[in-house]
């Protein structure tokens, strides 16, 4: 379980084809000194499992279904720059909300762009999670926690503070641009136990 709240941003070093999966190696975060093998750590809004890690990197393994929900060859990840957060501890402070990282579907920037401090974001999001998006909601975009400002349509609209841009990778989208989707989970769980009553 994570909060949303990014620590760190680094970039993927290399890319290795499995058969039916990808591992991946990334950049580690100095402050990430207190890493095991088998801990979950959020990269860019997906839940996945240290395998190894030295001083310098860290790696993981990306199976099937979740390569099959990205939608992206893992090969053309090398350079990016990835959100990443380590699990929450019981008794931590959770600054945004309660993240899973079981990211639901990818979408599409529709608008990005600044106007003075703020950094506006325009997401157009699957039909499939509207019933768990509303404003003044909480959404995971890229495994950050973010507050919807609008929905209109399928169309969710986030506004950053400098400082989350300044954390993520969040500032670098631009239309057109893909990004991880993550609805609020509590509100996921709910709808489920309705549609439970119901049959």
């Amino acid at each position: 379980m994570f909060s949303g709240i990014v620590e760190s941003v680094m970039p993927i070093v290399s890319s290795e084809e499995l058969q039916n999966a990808f591992r991946i190696k990334i950049e580690k975060p100095k402050e990430f000194n207190d890493l095991n093998i088998g801990d979950s750590v959020a990269c860019d809004g997906v839940c996945l499992t240290v395998e190894a890690f030295s001083d310098e990197t860290m790696t993981f393994a990306l199976a099937a279904e979740t390569i099959k929900v990205l939608q992206l060859n893992p090969q053309s990840w090398l350079g990016k720059r990835i959100n990443l957060e380590r699990s929450l501890r019981l008794g931590d402070r959770i600054h945004g909300h309660l993240v899973t990282g079981h990211v639901d579907s990818l979408g599409t920037v529709k608008v990005a762009h600044r106007e003075g401090e703020s950094f506006f974001l325009t997401v157009e999001v699957a039909d499939t999670i509207l019933p768990y998006v509303w404003k003044k909601g909480s959404i995971t975009l890229n495994g950050v926690s973010l507050t919807v400002n609008e929905l209109e349509g399928s169309s969710v609209s986030v506004c950053l503070i400098p400082e989350t841009v300044k954390r993520t990778n969040l500032g670098d989208l631009k239309q057109g641009d893909r990004v991880n989707v993550e609805p609020d989970y509590m509100a996921r769980a709910l709808q489920r136990s309705l549609e439970i009553r119901k049959d």
